[in-house]
């Protein structure tokens, strides 16, 4: 609220929701990768990605086909405005942390060669934001995303269907 004896033009507020015609991303990164995108017509599709490598090639397949994987996203989809990923601190496994720090890795160079907004998310915000818990377990997970009317695959989907929810909802997540 501007001052009562305040000089100059009045302050113009920001669109409640900023990005409304932008396309939005999320991921849960992995070998299978959740992901959910906002489509600038404001339509969300979502699904989930398999990078696994074969038996005969290297381990850095896997990366190589997920930057060819964003670059198909963001043409398809017109450009991506902004794309938010669940932020894991911690790992069941060594292997499961290396190959999340390779997704990671791979997808912020991707981000900062294009000029792409890019946020890390809390797996407990994301699961407060879902199901109300922030330790929600991945059924509870999909039974919250399902509630709301959507039909994920597996808890990758759910995960960044919630993800994307949060960050693109202007009354619960933050827009």
């Amino acid at each position: 609220m501007p001052a009562a004896h305040a000089s100059g033009p009045p302050i113009a507020l920001p669109p409640a929701n900023s990005l409304a015609h932008h396309a939005v991303l999320a991921l849960d990164l992995g070998t299978t990768t959740g992901w959910a995108l906002r489509r600038q017509d404001g339509g969300i599709t979502s699904g989930t990605m398999t990078f696994r490598p074969s038996r005969f090639e290297g381990g850095g397949m896997r990366f190589l086909r997920f930057r060819g994987w964003l670059a198909e996203i963001a043409g398809l989809s017109g450009g991506v405005a902004r794309i938010v990923f669940e932020e894991v601190r911690a790992h069941a496994g060594t292997d499961a942390a290396h190959i999340y720090g390779g997704f990671l890795g791979t997808l912020t160079a991707w981000c900062e060669e294009r000029e792409v907004p890019y946020e890390g998310v809390p797996v407990a915000t994301i699961k407060r934001f879902a199901t109300g818990k922030g330790n929600a377990d991945k059924a509870k997970m999909v039974a919250a995303i399902q509630a709301r009317g959507f039909a994920p695959a597996d808890d990758n989907e759910a995960d960044a269907i919630a993800l994307l929810l949060w960050a693109t909802d202007p009354t619960g997540g933050r827009a």
